[in-house]
């Protein structure tokens, strides 16, 4: 029998330390990140169940336009991060990428607070309750302008993470949620002196948090002795074209595989909003949930794809597949642990957001079923992301972003309809239909890396 090569172990524990050591800082600041949502939903769900259902139904009209977003500005990440594995004018490359990334990010926000603006009506057209429509016309009303700082965070999270120093993002991120908790108790209820605006206070907590967040990290950049060598925000309003339109080649197809996914989920609470106000809000707390438990496996496919992009900077194959891999199996195994700690502890964690009173009773009880249903799609989950993330690296986003049309919408969405209405399940069924299209997603994202010699994504030296 051969014998393994003691080599070969070496690098695989040196590329374990080396992807924990870039994914863990953006690990904790996703968690904060999504903490400072899941705050606003703590609070809110203090007001009520009615307050918490408006300002879901708020939070999804928004979700799949900026995951769209989101998506798109990604493809910065592997961008520069090619660049410096390839060192060749790499200040210049990753300036110039930053610079056109960040008009991008102006670009795609302006018609998404157009939307906003024009919620009610949206909302309404969905089929949605009027006072649950205007309920979250009134949160988008304080919350569209947490948009931009938020987009103009990403791009330059993206630029700290691609050269392997996230450490700033997550204090700033880890600050932020303390000025949210402080800022949405003050303004949701009236505290410290301040007018108590209840939904509309939510909203503009969050706005408050991501300006103060986005300045805070923009004077990193300059002051930093390691990023301002970039000079970023020089020459800023100078065009590269060419590098602007690279941006949206390899970035449209994340945006729009991200925004499937996004869509999915925003599509459940509305169709949650067909059954009733209750099982929109039960849904919310169990998406906030599921969502937090997401940010792992995302910190490790944004880890995977700087590593598998360096390499493949550098056209090393061996490299490539050890980054891949090794974030592929940390995702997994978290997701794991995750699903027992739902399917062991349901309501506990569901009572995190309602109080446990007679009144809240049959949400608490719903958003547990819900809770139940997800720990069984953690790991795919986790695997779909962690697999995306890895083939992002190797500039590999067209075909993923199929793979997410036809999973999320067609299976997914569609098993959930079926079941959720035509079989009667409700908000089961249509969680159901969510695990059903994670996994089939996950199936085809690994398959994909399993055959990317084939497929001639990866280039020999």
């Amino acid at each position: 029998m051969q014998r393994a090569d003691p080599n070969d172990r070496i690098l695989w524990r040196a590329e374990a330390r080396s992807s924990l050591a870039l994914a863990w800082p953006l690990i904790l600041a996703n968690l904060t990140t999504q903490l400072i949502q899941a705050t606003d939903a703590i609070l809110l769900g203090r007001l009520g169940a009615m307050e918490l259902a408006s300002a879901a139904l708020a939070l999804s009209l928004t979700f799949a336009m900026t995951l769209f977003g989101f998506g798109v500005l990604t493809a910065s990440s592997p961008m520069m991060a090619s660049a410096l594995g390839a060192r060749f004018n790499a200040v210049r490359d990753v300036r110039r990428t930053f610079r056109q990334a960040v008009w991008a990010a102006m670009l795609i926000v302006l018609p998404i607070m157009i939307v906003l603006w024009f919620a009610e009506p949206i909302i309404l057209t969905l089929g949605q309750d009027e006072a649950l429509a205007q309920g979250a016309s009134t949160f988008l009303r304080g919350y569209m302008w947490a948009l931009p700082p938020w987009m103009l965070f990403q791009v330059m999270r993206n630029f700290v993470s691609a050269l392997e120093r996230p450490g700033w993002v997550l204090a700033i991120s880890a600050t932020g949620i303390a000025v949210n908790a402080v800022a949405g108790y003050a303004l949701i209820f009236g505290k410290m002196g301040m007018p108590a605006f209840g939904l509309f206070g939510g909203g503009l907590a969050s706005s408050i948090t991501w300006v103060a967040m986005t300045l805070a990290l923009a004077l990193v950049l300059v002051t930093d002795r390691q990023f301002r060598r970039f000079h970023l925000f020089g020459r800023f309003w100078r065009p590269d074209w060419r590098r602007f339109r690279q941006i949206f080649r390899l970035g449209l197809p994340i945006g729009l595989a991200m925004g499937f996914e996004g869509a999915v989920f925003s599509a459940a609470a509305y169709l949650m909003g067909l059954i009733d106000a209750v099982s929109v809000a039960a849904h919310q707390v169990a998406l906030q949930i599921a969502a937090t438990s997401f940010m792992v496996p995302l910190g490790l496919a944004q880890a995977a794809t700087v590593r598998v992009g360096l390499a493949y900077g550098r056209r090393d194959p061996d490299a490539i597949a050890r980054a891949g891999w090794t974030a592929l199996v940390m995702g997994i195994a978290f997701m794991a642990a995750m699903a027992v700690l739902m399917w062991a502890f349901p309501r506990e964690l569901v009572t995190l957001f309602f109080d446990d009173t007679s009144a809240n009773a049959r949400a608490i009880a719903l958003a547990s079923s819900f809770l139940l249903i997800a720990a069984l799609f953690q790991m795919v989950d986790g695997a779909q992301v962690v697999g995306a993330g890895m083939l992002r690296g190797l500039h590999d986003t067209r075909v993923p972003m199929i793979y997410a049309l036809i999973g999320y919408w067609i299976v997914g969405i569609g098993t959930g309809i079926w079941l959720g209405f035509g079989a009667n399940w409700e908000g089961q069924g249509i969680w159901v239909g969510l695990a059903v299209g994670l996994g089939f997603v996950s199936v085809l994202m690994i398959r994909r890396w399993t055959m990317r010699g084939a497929l001639g994504l990866v280039a020999r030296p």
